[in-house]
């Protein structure tokens, strides 16, 4: 938008919903982009300038719209995905047959994937020599300023977002991700100057709490573009040579960012990321597909509080405080011995977050089969979990609210109380709240069971 503005000729602001390119959002991401959507016209109308909305396969509708404007240039911000690859060589090659220059430009990442390259000419898949290798090439350009004004061009038909079906209706379950989030770049840019100002110095301790409002919110603004990495790169960093208290707190935040950018490049390398495992040993793992425990991990019904909440969180609010995302997974993949492939079609499904890089890597590091992945033998004991990040049980009481009167020495593990003790505390075990769908020491003595047959393999 920039360069199409300096040249001070008329700019059409295009949208295109193209479905093919790429992995098309789903349910809860859905809902995010009519929002956002809705936000970036209003704010390109203060600008005198107008959003045009199309749909369709992008190699088509952009030269479509090119002709029917007489336009003379087309810009747009490169992704480093193959789908999006093969679309921008197609759109190039289709709007030179018209004459139209076009342009990408970065965008998405901090560095572009041919910057991060080993001797053979590979990716890195270890996280730590990556993000060591992206600072060593020095701080990522400077993000540039919005245009202040647009200068209009003649108007454009335009599809509307409610002729898209984005959000839903019948039944409307988008409640909860109203009362949670605002979509758009101002609030996007109100989240993280509130991060860096009240969160950011805590962050290195607070952000494994599920307890405590102690993580930044800005990931499903970075998915859909409403902040760039550049711009979280640079605020932080400013933020951090005027106050150096919180540089530990921005460090560890800038380092998370960093995952995001490894993701991003694993699916650079690895476009099947969300289908096939990165380590090819795991092809013949032993998953046990149970259909009625899958169904009681997704509604947050498994026995175990801290795997509950998190699980009822994601449904109401699209989101899940990261601690929690790892120990609702290692779960789902190591106590059920579920494929990580139903968990993260369930994230996609219901996170307004849902990133075609970081939900599979994450559940493939999970899993134990992606890149930099978590050591098979590590198995997340959830009643630990639950005692050491959320010690007073405030974070189940608020998602798990039948669990509200038992005591925090008991509710991460509600089995173990007396039933003088349930009573009291008007639990029923089976009833109001479920037993454990399996016992934490048989379910990781299964897991390690299955991973070893693997590794002999």
């Amino acid at each position: 938008m920039h360069a199409a503005a300096r040249t001070g000729a008329p700019t059409i602001c295009l949208y295109v919903l193209d479905d093919a390119a790429g992995r098309a959002p789903d349910g809860a991401a859905r809902w995010w982009l009519a929002q956002s959507l809705r936000a970036l016209g209003a704010e390109i109308a203060t600008r005198g300038g107008a959003l045009v909305l199309r749909r369709g396969p992008a190699a088509r509708v952009i030269p479509d719209v090119a002709r029917e404007s007489g336009a003379c240039a087309v810009y747009w911000n490169t992704v480093a995905q193959a789908p999006h690859q093969a679309v921008e060589k197609q759109l190039e090659a289709a709007l030179a047959k018209l004459g139209v220059d076009s342009q990408s430009l970065p965008g998405d990442l901090l560095v572009p994937p041919s910057a991060i390259r080993n001797k053979e000419g590979r990716g890195l898949r270890v996280f730590t020599p990556f993000w060591r290798r992206v600072l060593s090439l020095g701080d990522p350009p400077r993000p540039l300023p919005a245009p202040k004004e647009l200068r209009p061009a003649p108007k454009l038909a335009s599809d509307t977002l409610e002729n898209w079906t984005l959000e839903p209706s019948k039944p409307d379950w988008a409640g909860g991700l109203r009362e949670t989030w605002t979509p758009g770049e101002a609030s996007a840019r109100a989240r993280l100057r509130d991060f860096l100002k009240h969160t950011a110095r805590g962050y290195v301790g607070d952000r494994d709490r599920p307890d405590r409002q102690g993580t930044s919110g800005l990931s499903p603004h970075l998915r859909f573009g409403e902040l760039s990495p550049r711009q979280v790169f640079h605020a932080a960093r400013f933020a951090a040579a005027e106050n150096p208290a919180i540089g530990p707190g921005v460090d560890k935040f800038l380092s998370e960012l960093g995952w995001r950018e490894f993701c991003r490049h694993l699916l650079h390398d690895h476009p099947n990321l969300a289908t096939e495992n990165l380590q090819t040993n795991f092809d013949d793992f032993p998953w046990k597909p149970d259909k009625k425990a899958l169904a009681a991990w997704q509604r947050g019904c498994t026995g175990y509080p801290i795997v509950d909440a998190g699980m009822r969180e994601l449904w109401h609010t699209g989101a899940m405080h990261n601690r929690v995302r790892m120990v609702v997974a290692s779960f789902l993949v190591k106590h059920l011995l579920i494929d990580w492939r139903d968990g993260e079609a369930w994230f996609w499904d219901t996170l307004v977050d849902a990133d075609a890089g970081s939900n599979p890597a994450n559940w493939q590091w999970v899993a134990g089969c992606g890149a930099d992945a978590a050591p098979y033998f590590r198995v997340f004991n959830p009643v630990l979990q639950g005692e050491k990040f959320d010690p007073d049980g405030t974070y189940v009481r608020r998602w798990v609210p039948e669990l509200k009167d038992v005591p925090a020495k008991l509710i991460h593990q509600p089995w173990q109380a007396t039933p003088i003790e349930l009573a009291s505390a008007g639990v029923t075990l089976g009833k109001s709240y479920p037993q454990p769908l399996v016992d934490h020491a048989k379910g990781r003595e299964r897991a390690l069971a299955a991973y070893a047959k693997i590794r002999k393999g």
